[in-house]
């Protein structure tokens, strides 16, 4: 018999649906953070013959390069092309099909990065070769972008299955446990990645995230789904396009989070370039794993309170706008104190990441925007477009570079140019926050016609 959805489940269904959301959006960071944990320790490894041939003051440059065009773009790239595939998904074959569908492809794309290798023509497996996979790089070229596409799907139906389970009094609470027990991933990211090799690590995020499917067993799906699973316009994408006022709407939660996505993905995971700089002495010089583990202790920090806040406030618009205050003061804490030493350094991070820990309201907010038929499409879409953002922040920050240090070698470059980025991106912010609609306690039991 078919659920009412005017009635949210409640009780063990809904906590467990919670729980699910929660530990999967738990690896789905920890293997989002894998690379930006390992890229120097596991590009070094795989480039190490290319590393022999540069002098070593072009090292860090060089694996800047690769992480930039591996993480920032490629495996961001994934996360975009993923989340437009997982969210029409989500809407037309439902939340559950796709917290499956999602989590295995991400899973086995770690468990083969962990097998990354130079192949032997004459080989077995010299057949890559005619692929263009012959060499490690190539597979983790591919890796990370089928790693992205899996790890786009996590998120938006986790956070649009407990939105729609819980009552409209709950729904902000619950997405904020969610985000906030997910977050934690980076640190036990962090941690793992400090005991292990490379290798293991990304076997163990494989791991951990096809041990998950297990758990996914008898989480009920979504009833106001079940009342609209036959809409002929379920998972239109076209639908966030127009008309135009939709596309406003949907553009604008997209915007808010952009400086997340900055913060993480330019001054966090290249904090060892931005830092060096900013003048820290080379005995000082920042760690790109320490730097996203404090950050992301930031951010758990900062998810529970904006999502408290949001409550407290009645206002998701409300705690948007004051954590875009605290990111602008974080940064130029980064910028300024931050140059003092490596432990001012990673409490700049830590900052960011308290900044930019409203994740959970944006989340929160891209699912409550939206009608049930288009909701899963809207919600994990918007996630992974900000993701994605991190290649055009990211490539922002370097055109930056160019152009102050004018085909010269000007150390200060780096993190002048990150200042200018960081202008443009509070900025667009900005103009996301003036179009967001305020939807703090909205019923989500409506279609998008």
């Amino acid at each position: 018999m078919r659920r009412s959805p005017d009635a949210p489940i409640q009780g063990s269904a809904v906590s467990l649906a919670v729980l699910v959301a929660a530990l999967g959006y738990f690896v789905d960071i920890f293997d989002l953070l894998l690379f930006a944990l390992l890229r120097k320790r596991s590009l070094s490894d795989v480039l190490s013959r290319q590393l022999a041939e540069l002098p070593a003051p072009q090292h860090d440059a060089f694996l800047k390069d690769w992480g930039i065009w591996l993480d920032n773009t490629l495996q961001m790239t994934g996360l975009m092309v993923g989340g437009i595939l997982w969210g029409v998904l989500g809407d037309r074959l439902g939340r559950i099909a796709v917290l499956f569908g999602s989590i295995l492809t991400y899973s086995v794309a770690n468990l083969l990065n962990a097998a990354i290798t130079d192949v032997d023509p004459a080989g077995a497996l010299g057949w890559l070769h005619a692929l263009g996979l012959g060499t490690a790089i190539r597979q983790y070229e591919v890796l990370r972008f089928t790693a992205g596409v899996g790890l786009a799907g996590e998120l938006g139906a986790g956070i649009t299955l407990v939105a729609e389970l819980t009552s409209r009094e709950r729904r902000g609470l619950a997405t904020t446990i969610v985000a906030t027990v997910g977050i934690l991933g980076a640190v036990a990211g962090y941690f793992v990645t400090q005991w292990v090799s490379w290798r293991a690590a990304f076997a163990i995020g494989g791991a951990l995230g096809l041990s998950l499917l297990l758990l996914r067993i008898g989480v009920v799906e979504s009833g106001m789904w079940s009342h609209v699973r036959s809409h002929a316009n379920r998972g239109a994408i076209w639908m966030l396009l127009w008309p135009p006022r939709r596309l406003v709407r949907y553009l604008s939660v997209v915007l808010i989070a952009v400086p997340v996505w900055f913060g993480v993905g330019t001054l966090v995971k290249y904090g060892d370039v931005i830092g060096m700089s900013l003048g820290l002495p080379v005995s000082e010089k920042p760690d790109p794993g320490r730097a996203v583990m404090w950050c992301y202790v930031g951010l758990a920090v900062g998810d529970l309170a904006s999502g408290l806040l949001s409550q407290w406030l009645r206002s998701r618009r409300g705690a948007v706008l004051t954590f875009h205050l605290i990111t602008m003061a974080a940064m130029i804490f980064y910028f300024t104190l931050g140059a003092r030493s490596a432990a001012w350094f990673y409490g700049a991070c830590a900052l960011i990441g308290l900044g930019c820990g409203y994740w959970a309201v944006f989340a929160t907010a891209a699912a409550e925007q939206f009608g049930t038929n288009l909701r899963a499409t809207a919600a994990t879409t918007a996630p992974n477009l900000v993701r994605w953002s991190a290649a055009a922040s990211a490539g922002l920050w370097v055109w930056f570079e160019r152009v102050i240090a004018g085909g010269q070698s000007v150390p200060e470059a780096p993190w002048k140019a990150a200042v200018a980025t960081g202008v443009v991106v509070m900025a667009v912010a900005g103009l996301g926050l003036l179009g967001l609609r305020e939807t703090y306690g909205v019923d989500l039991d409506f279609e998008e016609r």
